[in-house]
Parts: structure tokens; C-alpha cells; sequence
């Protein structure tokens, strides 16, 4: 379930940024697997009106806009084909930044001035499959009039951030914005505000139109319809149609995403029959004959069995109940009258039938589940409200209906014993009921004994075990008091997190063959700030016992240097070693000075001799990039490299190591000077704040499944500056942020022939996948399109 943090703040207020939100709701049961920031990159996106539109002089395709702005009208030329005087549309301004950090210049198309750029949806970061269909090859038009000048994003409902819900199968309360209003009101103790149903009926009655009856209330226990009169079909409002965006729902029409937009708010399926197409004024609910044939929505003849529910005009099927209607009684531009249908149907069948046809939807995923009682005709309710509003629709009196609605609530008994005997420590019967009251559970309460009254939204709730879990997580598990088991020993046992760690990193680095050193900590004035991470004053010592040993450290790789010197003097020319220990700051004369641990190493000579193969391998830049890179997957962060500009290292093969943007080591070759000095060989370092990178405890470990489905990859070639870092172009190129785009990597860095004397070819390798069905040049390119635009607005040149 995506759930719009602007939307919900239309049932609860919570003032707060959606992280420390999600965190909270993660924390109370509720995963919230990913957060979805519509703003990101996009920069001066603002409403503007069309007032002229003329044919661009030199191209057929493009046109010459004079587009209101607010404050100014700006000429701007636009290739869209749908583009036309007296539209409302999306501009972003000059000085403006598009999805993937595309920056919008004025410029000349052609010769005619452009000052900015009308968008489509599509650049604005919409997935195609999302787009209305009117806008899906040109821009996108505003269908109410909104005030120029006025923010775009705002307008769309898109200055919003989402959070994707990972709901395990007994929460589908949550499966609705109700039901997410509900939680984050108990996290919160917020009160909810409830969608408008003030319907102005007229004074026809539905039932003079439509009857419905139910062959077996097992299969359907309740079936309820209201008829909306005189419709007039359109687009949705903007706001609709950009909640349903981003609820991953293509908007359609102003009835059929009236149905869309209910189930999202209420969780309760919907589905609008065109009224005159129907066939009869009869609805009958019964089951599918076997064999019997329908044509659903999708245009595929289905062939039905007898545990299908279909829904009947008293003759043949026009919708299979709770999956899909039929082809003939669809919503289309020609329907004037409508029927809305909700409903409740027995969620085994609607599995099987879902399953069987391969049928799964937004519909059925809640039908096999199990709808809430308390909102089926709340919904049906809300629809037509909502048809009267926005498509001008008449709404006829009354809802006609056939079966029974189950019981709204079911009661659950409990004790302040059975609670605090579950939850191991003691919570008081007036904390607890205040729990049961920010849940919207009714409860009667007799001393210790609670009797809740359980609403039907949550179905997972049945037995007293259930009520404990709600205490417990609503209460708050980071608020459980920590508490040992009972042992003979006082004594904490086991290694800490950052123990663990440690080890695991010295296991691996001897693992790929470096010895452990053990240095001094104490070296001489010239090395104490050699190496250092960061800039601070040394402690010095008040009587040093030699000048060699003047000074607490800051880097560890003085010393390790120095053993290569040691080992190299006594023939040994192809030694690796690391070294764990800690380097000192000062923190002022009258505090004692903190300790940082550090893991450092450093390599030299040959990586494997095989001197019966008559092969040797010298150790290289890469080789030791490769076994840091092995630290920051063994412990799980990511590291950045950025080139450094550490005097002691060789410019061009060296670099400062980031997580996020704190500095946490260094890695590359010695400076030649450097190593002439100290007659060292090429020889090779790197160095690790233990303290910024081991401090964190790491969460979880959540592993994906393997991709049934092949990757593939396109290669490209760029001209671009010889002293300009490569580093730079696969950022951009990482900048897309599109799911698809798995990684890019340089294979190749040419300089010579064929290339000017300050450029370099650089040949790129960018990995796709989509984990959930086979790629296609078409879900590619797109990509690959943006990466070739955002590569040559930077500097970079494609090579044929």
C-alpha cells in the first residue's frame, strides 16, 4: 500500500517529516519498505496559461508559446502536439531543475528565443503506466483552471512524499487511507477527520430503477447499489488524479476514478456500470455456470467455473464480483447514467478466481482479505457523493440493497493479568484502556476485566493474544524495559556488536594474505600528523625518551611503513601488513586526549608469485581498492571516492574514502618522492576510522530473491577531459535513480591515438534489470536517452 503523507494529513494531523514518521510506524509493527520523494531534483516548477500559440518559423513540429507565468509571460518553444492556447500547464522556469538534475537554460531552438520548458508528466519522474491517457505523448494539461504562477507540483499533488507500506496478510485495515489514519492516530493520539458524504438526493427513488437479489448470502452477503443520473464524463480534478498516481493507479475518467479513489480511502471496492448498457433493471448475484462464457473489461473471453461469483443482469454475466466487470457495461465517454455497486463476496472465491484467471488487482487483493462491514455502504456513500461533485451528477434516493451486512463489531474479553503476564511487566488498567481508546476500540471495563469491542476494520483482532500484541506495540517495544534472564553470574557474556565486527574485518584482511603488525603508538614530530584524517593538534610528551618517540600518532601508516623499510632491507620485497590500533587528538590542554581506532594497511612488491609458471602480478591501485572494498561489503557501508589531495600520496592514483559526506579513510600509492625517500618500491596504503564506521549497530540483514529474469547491459564511449575525475560521469549517470538502472562502470580509459591530446575516452558499462519480468529495448531506452542528455549537458561527448 502506497500511502501519500499530503493525503493522510487529510484524515490526521502529524506535523512531522515523513522519516521520523515512517520510523515510528516501522517501530509499531508496520514496515515501511520505501520512501518516495516526488520533489527530489525538481526545482521551479510552476503553473503557467497558455495565451497564443503560432507555428515555429524553421520547424513543423515545434511551436512558439507566449506562456503566463504569474509574475511575467515568457516565449518558450514547445514540441508537443497536443500544446494549444488556453491550456493550463506545467512550465519549468530557467534556472529550473527536472528529475535526474536536468537543468532548464533559456536557449535557442532553431533560432527562436526559449525561456523554459513545458513538461509532461513523464518528466517529471511518472511512470509511463501511470499517465493519463490523453497526456501520455505530449504535455500534461490541467483540467480545472488553477492560478498561473502557482506551484505545479502543489497543483498536481505531488509536493508529497509516500511511504510504501509492507503489509504482512492480517493487516488490511491498513489497505486504506482510513485504516492508515487509524494507525498513525493511535501512534500519535490525533483525532480523524472523515471524507465528506453530504449527498443532495433528488426526489426519484433508485429503486423504481434497479432491484437485486442474491441466490447464496454465503457466496455474497450483502449487495448494495445507488443510481447517479445525467454525468458528465471528463477528466478527474488534478488532485485526484495525482493521489491516484501516487497509489500507483492510472487515472482514467472523472466516475471510473471516482471507484479508484473510494477503495484507496475506504479500502472497500467499488465498480460503475454505465446503467444504460445493463440490459434490465434486475441485479442478480449467483454463481457461474460451468463452462459459461463472459467477456471481461480487458477484452478476453473468460471461460467461467461454478465456484466464480458473477454478478448478472438476470441473464447473462456483466461482471465478474470482485475482479473485473464486463466488456458491454463499462464506464465510456457516452455514459450519462450510473450504476455504483458495493459489495460483499466470500473471499475464498474470489481467490480462486482471481488466481486461476491471473486476475490479481488492486480490487481483488482486498475482496480475498476481507472488507470492513462498518464502510461498505460508507463508501458506496462517499462515491456518489463524489459523482455529484465532480461529474455533476444527479443522485438518486435511497440504496438499493439485497442480504444483510455482518456485525460491525465482535467483543473480545481480556485481563489486566492476561496482558501484563504476556508483556512481562506491569501496565496499569487505565494505561491499557487508553491504548484500547487511541485504537478506536470501545471497552467496558469491571476492576481488571476488560471487555473490548472490537470494530470489523480489524478482522486480525479475534482473540485476547491479539489485544496484548496491540498494547505492546501501541505502548511502544522501544519502551519494554531490558531485562537479563536469571543466571548464576552477574557477568555480561558475548562479544558487542563492535567487537564482532572488529574481528570479522582483521579475519578477512588475513584472509586475503596481510600479516598483523603491532607498532608504537609514539612517533617522531615530522610523522605524528602524517596521513591524518582530519586537522588537530598532537600530544606531545613532557620527556620523550628519544625523538623518534616524541608524539602520539595520528595515522598508523608512519609506522607501517617503516616495517616495510624493515623487511624490505632484509630482502623480504613482497610484504603485505595491516595494523589495528588507535591514533590520538588533542582536545585542549587541560583534557586528556581522545583515542579513534583505525584499521590501516599497506602492500607492496608481488601479489602472488608463480614462478613455475614464469608469471608475476605486482600489486596495483585496484588490487588494494579491491580488499576495501571486500571491508565495506563485509560490514555493509558503501563508500565513496573522491581523489585526494593528501602531498604524501601520488595525485592520480589516490583517494579520500566518504560515507554520506564524513571523510572515513584514505587509499592509494605512495608519492614517488615519498617512496625514493624512504627507498621503498611501489608500495601501497589505506586507512579506516573504525570509530565511524563500526560505532553503528547495523540493522537487519533483508535479502532480495534472485531475479528470475535476465539482465543485460549497454556499453557507451565518451570524449570527455584528460584531467577531469571519471568518477564525475558515473554519478551522473547514478543520478537517473531509476529502478531499473542497477549500476554503471568504467571498463576502459583510452588517451592516444585518435583522441586530442587533452581528452580521454572513457567506456562506460551500465547493467540493467528488472527483477519482475524480461527488459525490452523499450523499457531501456528511455533511460539510456536521459543518460546520454544529462552526459552532454556536463562536458562529455559520445563516441560513435
Amino acid at each position: 500500500m502506497l500511502v501519500s503523507k499530503e493525503w493522510l494529513s487529510d484524515f490526521v494531523k502529524v506535523d512531522l517529516p515523513v522519516e521520523e514518521l515512517a520510523e515510528k510506524i516501522t517501530r509499531s509493527g508496520i514496515e515501511i519498505e520505501e520512501i518516495i520523494d516526488y520533489t527530489k531534483d525538481i526545482k521551479n516548477l510552476v503553473v503557467g496559461y497558455v495565451e497564443s500559440k503560432e507555428k515555429h518559423p524553421d520547424a513543423d513540429k515545434l511551436n512558439v508559446c507566449q506562456v503566463n507565468v504569474g509574475e511575467e509571460t515568457l516565449q518558450i518553444v514547445c514540441g508537443a502536439p497536443n500544446v494549444d492556447a488556453g491550456q493550463h500547464v506545467i512550465v519549468c522556469l530557467p534556472g529550473g531543475r527536472l528529475l535526474g538534475g536536468i537543468k532548464i537554460k533559456k536557449a535557442k531552438l532553431r533560432g527562436v528565443e526559449s525561456n523554459g520548458m513545458i513538461c509532461s508528466l513523464g518528466e517529471l519522474g511518472i511512470n509511463s503506466n501511470l499517465i493519463p491517457e490523453d497526456y501520455a505523448q505530449g504535455i500534461y494539461v490541467f483540467s480545472d483552471q488553477v492560478t498561473p504562477g502557482t506551484s505545479a507540483l502543489e497543483a498536481l499533488s505531488l509536493a508529497d512524499e509516500v511511504m510504501e507500506f509492507g503489509l504482512t496478510p492480517n493487516r488490511s485495515d491498513c489497505m486504506s487511507m482510513v485504516g492508515s489514519a487509524y494507525e498513525t492516530s493511535a501512534l500519535y493520539e490525533e483525532t480523524i477527520s472523515f471524507p465528506n458524504v453530504e449527498i443532495h438526493e433528488t426526489n426519484e427513488n433508485a429503486s423504481d430503477y434497479i432491484s437485486i437479489n442474491i441466490e447464496d448470502e454465503s457466496l455474497n452477503p450483502y449487495y448494495a447499489a445507488r443510481i447517479v443520473k445525467n454525468v458528465k464524463i471528463g477528466p478527474s480534478p488534478a488532485y485526484i488524479q495525482g493521489r491516484l498516481i501516487k497509489a500507483g493507479i492510472r487515472p482514467i475518467n472523472n466516475v471510473v476514478d471516482v471507484s479508484n479513489y473510494v477503495m484507496l480511502e475506504y479500502g472497500q471496492p467499488l465498480h460503475m456500470f454505465d446503467y444504460d448498457q445493463l440490459g434490465s433493471k434486475s441485479i442478480v448475484v449467483r454463481n457461474a455456470h460451468q463452462d459459461e462464457m463472459m467477456t471481461t473489461l480487458d477484452d478476453q473471453e473468460r471461460k467461467l467455473t461454478s465456484e466464480d461469483i458473477v454478478i448478472t443482469n438476470g441473464t447473462k454475466p456483466v461482471a465478474l464480483a470482485g475482479v473485473m466487470g464486463g466488456d458491454f457495461s463499462e464506464v465510456t465517454d457516452k455514459t450519462v447514467n450510473v450504476l455504483i455497486e458495493a459489495a460483499m463476496f466470500a473471499p475464498l472465491n474470489i481467490r480462486k478466481t482471481a488466481s486461476r484467471l491471473n486476475l490479481r488487482s488492486e480490487s481483488s487483493s482486498r475482496f480475498e482479505k476481507g472488507v470492513a462491514a462498518e464502510f461498505v455502504e460508507e463508501a458506496l456513500n462517499r462515491a456518489a457523493y463524489l459523482l455529484q461533485e465532480n461529474a455533476q451528477g444527479e443522485v438518486l434516493s435511497g440504496i438499493v440493497s439485497a442480504g444483510k451486512l455482518p456485525e460491525f463489531t465482535k467483543h473480545v474479553e481480556i485481563t489486566v493479568d492476561d496482558i501484563n503476564g504476556l508483556i512481562g511487566f506491569e501496565i496499569s488498567n487505565t494505561e491499557i484502556k487508553a491504548i484500547f481508546d487511541r485504537l478506536g476500540f470501545e471497552s467496558k471495563v469491571d476492576g481488571d476485566n476488560f471487555n473490548v469491542v472490537v470494530p470489523s476494520r480489524r478482522g486480525d483482532i479475534s482473540i485476547k493474544e491479539d489485544l496484548v500484541e496491540e498494547v505492546a506495540r501501541i505502548y511502544g517495544y522501544d519502551e519494554l524495559p531490558a531485562t537479563l534472564p536469571v543466571t548464576k553470574t552477574n557477568k555480561q557474556v558475548g562479544l558487542t556488536d563492535y567487537q564482532i565486527k572488529r574481528r570479522q574485518i582483521k579475519a578477512l584482511l588475513q584472509g586475503y594474505g596481510l600479516n598483523q603488525a603491532i607498532t608504537y603508538a609514539l612517533v617522531s614530530k615530522e610523522k605524528a600528523t602524517q596521513f591524518a584524517l582530519k586537522t588537530a593538534e598532537t600530544t606531545k610528551l613532557l620527556m620523550p625518551m628519544s625523538e623518534d618517540h616524541a608524539e602520539l600518532r595520528q595515522s598508523l601508516i608512519p609506522h607501517l611503513v617503516d616495517v616495510v623499510k624493515y623487511n624490505n632491507a632484509r630482502q623480504m620485497k613482497n610484504v603485505a601488513f595491516y595494523e589495528v590500533g588507535n591514533v590520538f587528538y588533542q582536545n585542549g590542554t587541560d583534557t586528556l586526549p581522545s583515542e579513534e581506532e583505525r584499521v590501516a594497511g599497506i602492500i607492496t612488491g608481488e601479489v602472488m608469485p608463480s614462478y613455475h609458471q614464469g608469471k608475476k602480478e605486482n600489486v596495483d591501485f585496484f588490487h588494494v581498492k579491491g580488499i576495501v572494498e571486500a571491508i565495506s561489503e563485509r560490514i555493509g557501508i558503501p563508500f565513496k571516492y573522491v581523489r585526494s589531495t593528501d602531498e604524501l600520496l601520488h595525485p592520480g592514483r589516490s583517494a579520500d574514502i566518504y560515507v554520506g559526506e564524513v571523510k572515513v579513510g584514505i587509499i592509494g600509492q605512495l608519492h614517488p618522492s615519498f617512496e625514493d625517500a624512504n627507498d621503498l618500491n611501489e608500495t601501497y596504503v589505506f586507512e579506516l576510522d573504525l570509530k565511524q564506521l563500526l560505532n553503528d549497530v547495523q540493522g537487519q540483514i533483508l535479502y532480495t530473491m534472485i531475479p528470475k529474469f535476465p539482465g543485460t547491459s549497454r556499453d557507451i564511449a565518451i570524449e570527455v577531459p584528460r584531467n577531469e575525475d571519471t568518477g564525475k560521469y558515473i554519478e551522473l549517470i547514478e543520478s537517473i535513480d531509476h529502478k531499473l538502472l542497477q549500476s554503471a562502470k568504467v571498463f576502459d580509459v583510452y588517451q592516444g591515438e585518435h583522441i586530442a591530446e587533452d581528452k580521454k575516452s572513457v567506456a562506460i558499462r551500465m547493467e540493467f534489470l528488472n527483477p519482475v519480468q524480461t527488459l525490452t529495448d523499450e523499457d531501456i531506452k528511455p533511460i539510456y536517452d536521459k543518460v546520454i542528455v544529462s552526459l552532454e549537458q556536463n562536458g562529455a561527448k559520445l563516441r560513435g
